[in-house]
């Protein structure tokens, strides 16, 4: 099942929705009231019961006409817990661009974990405000996000994914330049509307193994990263233990996994995002985000 938030004819109210397989949005509190004022943050929350609440309103759900998808969680409770350099080939690229000052060695010996607020997040198709970066040095990431659904700390890498609702697509928008100067990266990463997300979140019982799903990103409709999450240096279940190591996890956090190879400063010269840009991110299962610069 997708999940999605989205309003509806220019309302500012956000509703709970599914996102059909044709890409309409299902309208779940026009089938069961109780749903109605219901945000997708609070169903995480209500665990397998509201779940269950949700997929039966899907089955005689109208359509709701109008429908725009929003970030599925437009402002989480915490900090969005990023992961850097993920992938091999990326943490490759990223020690040989000249913008990574915070370690010495290549590939991490341990997850390499920052955040960024819930400021920075957007929906679908919102602008990414690149204006905001005064050093003109914009970058994507298109990642899969995880969402947790059960709360936990000191979690076992064996249990992990019964900790998981389900996943999402992110896009780690960068200060390439503000990353570098600053050593610590929230500044460079945080930046109010560097966190696109969406379009929907695909519940965890449609994932059996997370390490199938796979990550395209496009710019201006080149293809830039194509990787399968089977990549990933430190997997879903070890990123999981690791920060519930000491950190309660909750429902509704969100952990971005990491990038594959193919991010701008990859290039050489850099290749940043301007004006005018589209960025669009697909993984089989979850949909497309695509968010144009501005």
């Amino acid at each position: 099942m997708r999940l999605v938030t989205f309003r509806q004819d220019g309302g500012a109210a956000a509703r709970l929705g599914a996102l059909r397989a044709d890409g309409a949005v299902l309208d779940l509190g026009a089938a069961d009231p109780a749903l109605a004022g219901t945000s997708l943050a609070a169903l995480i929350a209500g665990g397998e019961a509201a779940l269950r609440q949700a997929r039966a309103a899907a089955d005689r759900a109208p359509v709701a006409p109008g429908a725009v998808p929003c970030a599925p969680i437009p402002r989480p409770a915490k900090n969005i817990f990023c992961v850097g350099k993920n992938y091999h080939e990326h943490a490759k690229e990223f020690a040989g661009s000249g913008f990574d000052a915070t370690a010495k060695e290549v590939v991490p010996e341990a997850p390499v974990v920052f955040s960024k607020p819930p400021t920075a997040v957007i929906g679908p198709g919102e602008p990414i405000p690149a204006h905001l970066d005064p050093t003109a040095s914009v970058d994507y990431e298109g990642e899969v996000a995880v969402v947790i659904g059960r709360a936990g700390r000191g979690i076992r890498r064996a249990e992990a994914l019964a900790h998981v609702f389900g996943y999402t697509i992110v896009n780690d928008v960068t200060a390439r330049t503000l990353q570098h100067r600053h050593r610590q990266w929230i500044l460079g990463k945080g930046i109010d509307g560097f966190c696109p997300m969406g379009p929907a979140i695909l519940t965890a019982d449609e994932v059996p193994d997370p390490a199938r799903l796979r990550l395209r990103t496009w710019v201006n409709g080149e293809l830039r990263q194509d990787a399968p999450l089977a990549d990933l240096i430190f997997d879903i279940p070890t990123l999981i233990e690791t920060i519930s190591a000491g950190i309660t996890l909750e429902p509704g956090d969100i952990i971005a996994t990491g990038t594959p190879a193919g991010v701008g400063i990859g290039f050489s010269p850099p290749r940043f995002l301007r004006a005018g840009d589209v960025v669009r991110i697909e993984v089989e299962g979850i949909g497309v985000l695509e968010n144009p610069v501005a």
